[in-house]
Protein backbone atom coordinates (compact mmCIF):
# COMPACT_ATOMS: atom_id res chain seq x y z
CA UNK A 1 0.00 0.00 0.00
CA UNK A 2 1.25 3.51 -0.86
CA UNK A 3 0.06 6.70 0.81
CA UNK A 4 1.23 9.99 -0.74
CA UNK A 5 1.55 13.19 1.28
CA UNK A 6 2.07 16.31 -0.79
CA UNK A 7 4.26 19.15 0.44
CA UNK A 8 1.19 21.42 0.63
CA UNK A 9 -0.54 18.93 2.94
CA UNK A 10 2.02 19.34 5.72
CA UNK A 11 0.95 21.14 8.89
CA UNK A 12 2.41 24.67 9.24
CA UNK A 13 4.24 25.47 12.44
CA UNK A 14 7.20 27.26 13.93
CA UNK A 15 7.23 30.99 14.65
CA UNK A 16 7.42 32.98 11.39
CA UNK A 17 7.70 36.28 13.28
CA UNK A 18 10.90 34.94 14.88
CA UNK A 19 12.27 33.67 11.56
CA UNK A 20 11.26 30.02 12.08
CA UNK A 21 9.08 28.28 9.51
CA UNK A 22 8.19 24.61 9.98
CA UNK A 23 6.19 22.11 7.97
CA UNK A 24 5.19 18.94 9.85
CA UNK A 25 4.46 15.62 8.12
CA UNK A 26 2.97 14.06 11.27
CA UNK A 27 0.63 15.09 14.06
CA UNK A 28 2.48 17.75 16.01
CA UNK A 29 1.59 20.25 18.75
CA UNK A 30 -1.78 21.91 18.07
CA UNK A 31 -2.18 19.91 14.84
CA UNK A 32 -3.28 16.76 16.63
CA UNK A 33 -4.37 13.95 14.32
CA UNK A 34 -4.86 10.54 15.96
CA UNK A 35 -4.61 8.87 12.54
CA UNK A 36 -1.21 10.44 11.79
CA UNK A 37 0.85 9.89 14.93
CA UNK A 38 3.67 7.77 13.46
CA UNK A 39 4.72 5.52 10.61
CA UNK A 40 6.92 2.61 11.57
CA UNK A 41 9.55 4.12 13.86
CA UNK A 42 9.03 7.65 12.49
CA UNK A 43 7.39 10.11 14.87
CA UNK A 44 8.20 13.35 13.04
CA UNK A 45 9.54 14.53 9.70
CA UNK A 46 9.87 18.30 9.95
CA UNK A 47 11.01 20.66 7.22
CA UNK A 48 12.63 23.61 8.98
CA UNK A 49 13.68 27.00 7.65
CA UNK A 50 15.55 29.43 9.92
CA UNK A 51 16.42 33.01 9.01
CA UNK A 52 19.90 34.26 9.92
CA UNK A 53 20.06 34.68 13.70
CA UNK A 54 16.96 32.57 14.34
CA UNK A 55 16.87 29.31 16.22
CA UNK A 56 15.41 27.02 18.86
CA UNK A 57 16.48 27.91 22.40
CA UNK A 58 17.57 25.17 24.78
CA UNK A 59 14.91 22.48 25.06
CA UNK A 60 14.77 18.85 26.24
CA UNK A 61 14.38 15.53 24.42
CA UNK A 62 14.23 11.98 25.73
CA UNK A 63 13.69 8.48 24.30
CA UNK A 64 14.02 9.77 20.73
CA UNK A 65 16.52 9.21 17.91
CA UNK A 66 16.88 12.56 16.12
CA UNK A 67 18.41 12.56 12.63
CA UNK A 68 19.00 15.88 10.85
CA UNK A 69 19.83 16.49 7.19
CA UNK A 70 20.88 20.03 6.21
CA UNK A 71 19.95 21.10 2.69
CA UNK A 72 20.98 24.76 2.75
CA UNK A 73 23.11 26.94 5.03
CA UNK A 74 24.73 25.93 8.33
CA UNK A 75 23.15 24.53 11.51
CA UNK A 76 24.88 25.27 14.82
CA UNK A 77 24.20 22.68 17.52
CA UNK A 78 24.98 22.79 21.25
CA UNK A 79 23.89 20.17 23.75
CA UNK A 80 24.07 19.47 27.47
CA UNK A 81 26.55 16.63 26.86
CA UNK A 82 29.14 19.19 25.78
CA UNK A 83 28.94 18.91 21.98
CA UNK A 84 29.19 22.04 19.82
CA UNK A 85 29.17 21.51 16.06
CA UNK A 86 28.29 23.15 12.76
CA UNK A 87 26.38 20.90 10.36
CA UNK A 88 26.45 21.66 6.63
CA UNK A 89 24.78 20.26 3.49
CA UNK A 90 25.89 16.67 2.92
CA UNK A 91 26.46 16.11 6.65
CA UNK A 92 24.18 13.94 8.78
CA UNK A 93 23.62 14.68 12.47
CA UNK A 94 22.33 12.00 14.86
CA UNK A 95 21.38 12.82 18.44
CA UNK A 96 20.27 9.85 20.51
CA UNK A 97 18.37 11.52 23.35
CA UNK A 98 18.05 8.26 25.36
CA UNK A 99 17.30 9.02 29.03
CA UNK A 100 17.43 12.76 28.42
CA UNK A 101 19.43 15.59 26.88
CA UNK A 102 18.97 19.30 26.23
CA UNK A 103 20.12 21.11 23.10
CA UNK A 104 20.10 24.36 21.14
CA UNK A 105 19.75 24.63 17.35
CA UNK A 106 20.48 27.93 15.64
CA UNK A 107 21.32 29.61 12.37
CA UNK A 108 24.39 31.61 13.32
CA UNK A 109 25.40 32.09 9.68
CA UNK A 110 24.65 34.97 7.27
CA UNK A 111 22.45 32.92 4.90
CA UNK A 112 19.08 31.16 5.31
CA UNK A 113 19.19 27.67 6.81
CA UNK A 114 17.00 24.76 5.67
CA UNK A 115 17.05 21.27 7.11
CA UNK A 116 14.96 18.16 7.47
CA UNK A 117 14.69 16.76 10.97
CA UNK A 118 13.39 13.24 11.57
CA UNK A 119 12.45 11.76 14.95
CA UNK A 120 12.33 8.01 15.50
CA UNK A 121 11.10 5.97 18.45
CA UNK A 122 13.74 3.65 19.94
CA UNK A 123 12.97 -0.03 20.33
CA UNK A 124 13.93 0.19 24.03
CA UNK A 125 13.77 3.25 26.32
CA UNK A 126 16.60 4.56 28.47
CA UNK A 127 20.33 4.42 27.97
CA UNK A 128 22.90 7.19 27.77
CA UNK A 129 22.66 10.04 25.23
CA UNK A 130 25.06 9.95 22.29
CA UNK A 131 25.85 12.26 19.40
CA UNK A 132 27.66 12.15 16.09
CA UNK A 133 28.01 14.08 12.86
CA UNK A 134 28.90 12.14 9.73
CA UNK A 135 30.63 14.41 7.22
CA UNK A 136 29.71 13.52 3.64
CA UNK A 137 27.49 10.58 4.54
CA UNK A 138 27.50 7.66 2.11
CA UNK A 139 24.58 5.72 0.66
CA UNK A 140 23.17 4.40 3.94
CA UNK A 141 23.13 5.24 7.63
CA UNK A 142 21.82 2.74 10.18
CA UNK A 143 19.96 3.63 13.38
CA UNK A 144 19.89 0.20 15.09
CA UNK A 145 18.27 1.63 18.22
CA UNK A 146 15.13 2.27 16.14
CA UNK A 147 15.40 -0.75 13.82
CA UNK A 148 15.80 1.64 10.87
CA UNK A 149 18.19 2.38 8.01
CA UNK A 150 18.30 5.69 6.14
CA UNK A 151 19.22 5.57 2.46
CA UNK A 152 20.50 8.68 0.66
CA UNK A 153 20.12 8.70 -3.13
CA UNK A 154 21.23 11.40 -5.55
CA UNK A 155 19.86 10.50 -8.99
CA UNK A 156 20.48 11.79 -12.47
CA UNK A 157 17.53 12.41 -14.77
CA UNK A 158 16.35 9.10 -16.19
CA UNK A 159 17.99 7.03 -13.46
CA UNK A 160 16.06 4.04 -12.16
CA UNK A 161 15.94 2.62 -8.66
CA UNK A 162 14.08 -0.30 -7.11
CA UNK A 163 13.10 0.24 -3.50
CA UNK A 164 13.47 -3.05 -1.65
CA UNK A 165 10.47 -4.26 0.33
CA UNK A 166 10.43 -3.50 4.05
CA UNK A 167 7.81 -3.54 6.78
CA UNK A 168 7.71 0.25 6.46
CA UNK A 169 9.34 2.43 3.79
CA UNK A 170 9.20 6.22 3.90
CA UNK A 171 10.41 8.19 0.86
CA UNK A 172 11.00 11.96 1.09
CA UNK A 173 11.93 14.01 -1.98
CA UNK A 174 14.45 16.66 -0.97
CA UNK A 175 14.79 18.13 -4.45
CA UNK A 176 13.96 17.22 -8.04
CA UNK A 177 11.14 15.04 -9.33
CA UNK A 178 10.63 11.28 -9.35
CA UNK A 179 7.95 8.80 -10.29
CA UNK A 180 7.13 6.04 -7.81
CA UNK A 181 4.80 3.49 -9.29
CA UNK A 182 2.07 5.60 -10.91
CA UNK A 183 2.73 8.68 -8.74
CA UNK A 184 4.90 11.70 -9.51
CA UNK A 185 6.60 13.28 -6.48
CA UNK A 186 8.25 16.69 -6.23
CA UNK A 187 10.18 18.58 -3.54
CA UNK A 188 8.66 18.09 -0.10
CA UNK A 189 6.40 15.25 -1.23
CA UNK A 190 6.61 11.94 0.61
CA UNK A 191 5.39 8.37 0.17
CA UNK A 192 4.60 5.87 2.93
CA UNK A 193 4.85 2.30 1.70
CA UNK A 194 3.97 -0.89 3.54
CA UNK A 195 4.71 -4.47 2.42
CA UNK A 196 4.48 -5.60 -1.18
CA UNK A 197 7.06 -6.11 -3.91
CA UNK A 198 10.06 -3.88 -4.74
CA UNK A 199 8.81 -0.55 -6.07
CA UNK A 200 10.24 0.97 -9.28
CA UNK A 201 11.36 4.59 -8.95
CA UNK A 202 12.56 6.81 -11.81
CA UNK A 203 14.08 10.30 -11.64
CA UNK A 204 12.25 12.62 -14.03
CA UNK A 205 14.87 15.29 -13.22
CA UNK A 206 18.04 15.31 -11.09
CA UNK A 207 16.80 14.38 -7.62
CA UNK A 208 17.86 13.84 -4.02
CA UNK A 209 15.90 11.37 -1.89
CA UNK A 210 15.94 10.31 1.73
CA UNK A 211 14.38 6.88 2.26
CA UNK A 212 13.82 5.13 5.58
CA UNK A 213 13.56 1.33 5.65
CA UNK A 214 12.09 0.18 8.96
CA UNK A 215 11.02 -3.05 10.56
CA UNK A 216 7.89 -3.50 12.63
CA UNK A 217 8.51 -2.05 16.11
Amino acid sequence: MIRIQRAAERHPGGDPAAGIETRHAFSFGPHYDPDNLRFGALLAVNEERLAPGAGFDEHPHSHTEIVTWVTEGELTHHDSAGHTTVVRPGDLQHLSAASGVRHVERNDGPAPLAFLQMWLAPLEPGGSPSYEVVRGVGDTYAVPAAGAVLRVDRLEAGSHLALPPADFTYVHVVRGEVTLGAETLGPGDAARVTGGEPLPLTAAAPAELLTWHMRTP
